[in-house]
Formats: structure tokens, sequence, C-alpha cells
């Protein structure tokens, strides 16, 4: 049993990923991870984690509180976290594939400038669980897959694909090449649930504070908003996208 524990030199290249439901559903979903660090003493869910990682025979490490404090530096890591090998990135022709598989309309959700990490994981989590297959990120102004991203989605980016691409309004144009039509989440625009959801679609979310960029916005064909009745004019990116999200679902199972 290790005591004490500091990040060796070899490590510098892997993420931590921190939190019960984030490990388990990295080890759940088949992510390589070379190694748990778990406080000796934790209970409850811990020793399920414990069980399924012995079966996938992934090295665990049990350590004192001050040792996983440390570790997590200040995060929340509710007595375990795990070294794992970097998040892969997909192509967009994969999540294509996995909406043909599926026999269904390809769903992507595409973020144009979400920088804060909590903000992109709440959108993974909410893309995981209204049916889409993926969603698309430029590779500049832009959060990436991080531990936090990870905690925030609760799990659901082991199961929902993120592309990486170098420009997002021509990879706009690429897919409405492929029949794809693509939505700008905006606030002006014909009122979400009033416009047609189904199909093949793409929705573009915009960044927490400037929005969607004007090229971009002008390489979409249509935009939907969302209505607001109280003081505050604007959503959070993430509730604002979960709301058009949850409205393709609708549509595509009324």
């Amino acid at each position: 049993m290790m005591e004490n524990y500091s990040k060796p030199q070899e490590e510098e290249n892997e993420d931590l990923i921190m939190g019960r439901n984030p490990v388990a559903e990295a080890i759940k979903s088949g992510r390589e991870i070379n190694k748990l660090i778990i406080f000796k003493d934790a209970e409850g869910s811990i020793k399920k984690i414990i069980g399924e990682a012995k079966e996938r025979k992934i090295p665990i490490h049990y350590v004192d509180k001050i040792s996983i404090d440390r570790i997590a530096n200040g995060g929340v890591h509710q007595g375990i976290a795990a070294y794992v090998s970097p998040y892969a990135y997909c192509e967009l022709e994969d999540i294509i594939e996995k909406a043909a598989q599926k026999g269904e309309d390809l769903f992507l959700v595409i973020l144009d400038g979400i920088e804060d990490p909590h903000n992109f994981g709440a959108i993974i989590r909410t893309a995981n669980a209204a049916g889409a297959h993926g969603i698309i990120i430029p590779k500049r102004r832009s959060a990436s897959i991080t531990g936090t991203v990870v905690k925030a989605s609760a799990g659901a980016v082991e199961y929902t694909p993120v592309a990486r691409v170098s420009n997002i309004a021509q990879t706009i144009e690429k897919i409405k090449t492929m029949g794809v039509w693509v939505g700008a989440v905006d606030t002006l625009g014909e009122t979400y649930y009033k416009a047609n959801l189904k199909g093949k679609l793409a929705l573009v979310i915009g960044g927490e504070g400037e929005g969607i960029s004007k090229l971009v916005g002008e390489t979409c064909d249509f935009k939907v908003s969302i209505p607001m009745t109280g003081e505050i004019t604007s959503l959070n990116a993430s509730n604002a996208a979960a709301v058009v999200m949850y409205e393709v679902y609708r549509q595509r199972n009324i």
C-alpha cells in the first residue's frame, strides 16, 4: 500500500480525470487507463469501481488523503482519480459513419468558440442524452477535452465523439454538400420549436460572450432563437444548447 504519492516524470503526457462517475464511465467505456489513485479509506461506490478495475487489470495505488488532495490540485476528486491516455479526437468521417451504422439521420453539434470547460462538458452530456452523434470544435479559440470537461460531462465524453477541425466555416460548407442542413442558435431567427429540425442536421452553438462569429453565421442555412420573456436577455450557452437539442429529439421521436 502506497501512503505517499508524487507524479512521476513519465506521466507528464497523461491526463487526470477525477470523481467517481467520470472514472467509472471511463472504465466502462474501455478507455485506456494507466492507473487509478484511490483514497485508502474510501467507501461506497468506489468498491465497485475497484472491482471493475481489477477485472481489467488496471493498476491501483492506494494513498492517504493528503496525497490525493495534492494530486487533485484543488479539484473535487471524491476519493478517486485516474491517469488516462490523452483524449483521442476523432475525424468528422467517424461521426458520419456512426450515424450510418445506426441507420439514423446525422445529428451534429458544432461549437463555435465555447471556451468554458464547464459549458463544454455540459453540452457533451446533453448531446449524448439527446441522441447527437458527435460534436465538432475548432482547434483554436475553444476549450479542449480536459479532466474538468470530463467531469462536467458526467462521463458522457467517453461515448460522444468529438472532432477538432481547422476551420468551422469550411467544415459547414463540406457537410452541406452531404445534404446536412445547418442551423445556428442565435438571438435572431425563427422560434426554435417552429423550425423544421428533422432530417440530417447540424446545430451551431456560439461562444459564451461573442456568440456565433459573423462568417460562421453567414455559412449556416437558417437560424433559430429561444424566446425570452424575463429581464435576462440570454441563456448560458450550455442551457441554450440543451433547449434546442431536446427539440431536435422531440421532433425526431413524435
